[in-house]
């Protein structure tokens, strides 16, 4: 039988919702800073009618669990926990810059990188992994850095994605050799629905109110006036 999982982020401007039933993918992305709550139900609703599915008919809900932008997360845990709650289904939290490695193996055979993304405030997301056919696995734990801390973790890796390597901090980060995918610097529920499915079979999915974000700096929403 198919696994079929509905999987939402909405960690960066970028809004998107997949579903992945067996290895069929079907997506909605859309770059709308700031009209998340507005474009994701009805994205869910086109998915689940292109399908011809109900909610419980489905087997999880996977989200993009961050780091990322403080709305954002909260906006993608509060859409999964009310359609989970409603369809009693388990959740699958997801790492957003997980989904960017995986993004970044997937269309360009890379096996190892960091992957960086803009925190403001002169600060960085990261983390660090290797892909294989199971998946990115950390080489340690995602992190909110500056630009020195940055500079430093980023020395002996060639392959970098993500957006922070576009910004002033990010730049002098680089060092000659290193290789930076430009066109991946967002995550897309196409990446959090593949890591869904691998992490329900790990037996990762749980109840739908420990569908919580991972902001990596609390204190984000009250700096950026978010």
């Amino acid at each position: 039988m198919s696994i079929k999982i509905l999987a939402l982020d909405t960690a960066t401007e970028a809004c998107s919702a997949a579903l992945l039933i067996g290895d069929e993918l079907l997506e909605r992305y859309q770059f709308a800073p700031r009209e998340h709550t507005q474009l994701l139900m009805p994205m869910v609703d086109s998915l689940m009618e292109e399908a011809g599915l109900a909610m419980h008919e489905l087997d999880a809900i996977a989200f993009g669990r961050g780091p990322g932008s403080f709305t954002g997360l909260r906006i993608a845990a509060g859409f999964t926990q009310g359609l989970a709650l409603g369809a009693g289904l388990p959740v699958v939290p997801v790492s957003d810059l997980a989904a960017l490695a995986l993004q970044a193996h997937q269309r360009l055979g890379w096996e190892e990188l960091i992957v960086c993304q803009d925190a403001r405030l002169q600060e960085f997301f990261i983390g660090g992994f290797r892909v294989d056919e199971k998946g990115p696995r950390e080489l340690w734990p995602e992190a909110l850095v500056d630009a020195a801390a940055l500079a430093t973790k980023v020395k002996g890796f060639r392959h970098l994605a993500g957006s922070g390597w576009a910004t002033p901090g990010g730049q002098q980060a680089l060092c000659e050799g290193m290789l930076v995918e430009g066109d991946i610097h967002l995550p897309r529920a196409a990446d959090i629905a593949r890591l869904g499915k691998m992490g329900l079979a790990r037996g990762e999915g749980v109840p739908a109110e420990q569908a919580l974000p991972v902001y990596l700096r609390d204190q984000v929403a009250k700096k950026q006036g978010e």
